[in-house]
């Protein structure tokens, strides 16, 4: 992991460096304002939530809220994001939040039997809340979270669900959702529940002026909670395939090579339908077909790779191979190296953080719990 370790520093060093630019632009005349405007909210709440990344459970903290000087009766950790995060790193974070007594959960956004079991959560407290003498017919959940932890995505599933929950009619609102780091600008409210009312408020995502650390910044980085060209996808990528070629991940894609007709294997549709769609539509890398040829492609360059993996020059020559194959995969033109590369770049990253390549999670209790 020495490679991954490299990387991860200068990764790192680049997103700490330009935090501290003048210019910086995740920390802008609105963050400063949105930080004024949640510091005002948050004692007339009744529940902090906190929204984590799943993958970096440590390092996406909202390291703001221990400046509130007021907090509300309670206070929620949810790790969102845990369809991608690696199952068994999953439990053990969440048992380390359980023995610090912290009231945490884990919620896939996009899932809406997840979400809704999220929801019966969230009432549950909101009942214990009430059992306990809270007399406001309103209860009130502020979503607070770095950007790009999905605090929107959350709070549209849950407002979507709990209002066909209870029935309710009108229209539905939305907030922004994006890929993209810090596009809530302001704060929403948005009902979740009725008899009693619940509102969520979704709030923009927010950073330190300053980060300093860079082994976070470069776990940020990675997860795409800073803008990617403040590093650069060519670097994020290599940064990934370190990860994914020290990992055992790969392992389970060894059936993706026993057949060279990949979606004869993997889909029910006839070859000619395969053959239709890969003409109709040979440069989108999300489609099934490529995504089992990426994986079969990486799985095959790891195998065959006879070096050593904790030797930097090895490692390199590994990840250039793996770059030129997925050009062919990944249906990129013969063009300038440079621009070839960004192009796999930009398609590898999209897949990781989608979870088409497998389940990571960036760090450990053990390794926090020794910090």
């Amino acid at each position: 992991m020495a490679t991954a370790r490299r990387i991860a520093r200068e990764i790192g060093d680049a997103v700490s460096k330009a935090s501290k630019n003048p210019n910086r632009r995740w920390y802008g005349p609105h963050m400063a304002a949105a930080v004024r405007a949640i510091s005002e909210r948050v004692p007339l709440v009744d529940f902090i939530i906190e929204i984590r990344d799943a993958r970096i459970p440590f390092s996406s903290e909202y390291e703001l809220l221990r400046k509130f000087p007021h907090f509300p009766l309670k206070r929620i950790v949810v790790l969102n994001k845990m369809e991608l995060a690696d199952p068994l790193e999953l439990k053990n974070w969440m048992d380390y939040f359980q023995e610090r007594n912290y009231l945490s959960y884990a919620v896939n956004s996009h899932n809406k039997d997840c979400v809704k079991q999220f929801l019966n959560f969230l009432q549950s407290q909101v009942r214990e809340l009430h059992k306990s003498g809270h007399s406001s017919h309103t209860t009130t959940m502020m979503l607070l979270g770095i950007p790009n932890v999905g605090k929107s995505a959350l709070a549209n599933s849950l407002h979507q669900i709990g209002r066909i929950s209870a029935a309710e009619k009108g229209k539905l609102k939305h907030t922004t959702v994006s890929s993209q780091p810090g596009d809530t600008k302001d704060i929403m409210s948005l009902k979740i529940g009725s008899h009693p009312n619940v509102y969520v408020l979704d709030t923009p995502g927010i950073f330190p002026p300053n980060l300093l650390d860079a082994k976070i910044c470069s776990k940020l980085a990675l997860t795409g909670a800073i803008p990617d060209d403040i590093v650069g996808e060519i670097e994020l990528a290599r940064f990934f395939l370190t990860i994914l070629n020290s990992s055992n991940e790969y392992k389970k894609w060894a059936k993706l090579c026993k057949s060279q007709d990949l979606t004869e294997t993997l889909s029910n549709e006839s070859s000619e339908s395969d053959a239709k769609r890969k003409r109709q539509y040979a440069t989108d890398h999300t489609q099934d077909f490529i995504v089992y040829d990426v994986r079969r492609v990486l799985y095959e360059t790891i195998t065959a790779f006879d070096g050593n993996l904790e030797d930097e020059i090895s490692m390199g020559n590994l990840i250039e191979t793996q770059f030129a194959a997925l050009r062919t995969v990944l249906r990129v033109s013969e063009e300038a190296s440079e621009f070839a590369d960004m192009r796999v770049a930009s398609k590898v990253l999209n897949l990781y953080r989608t979870g088409r390549l497998g389940h990571y999670t960036l760090e450990h209790v053990s390794a926090v719990s020794k910090s």
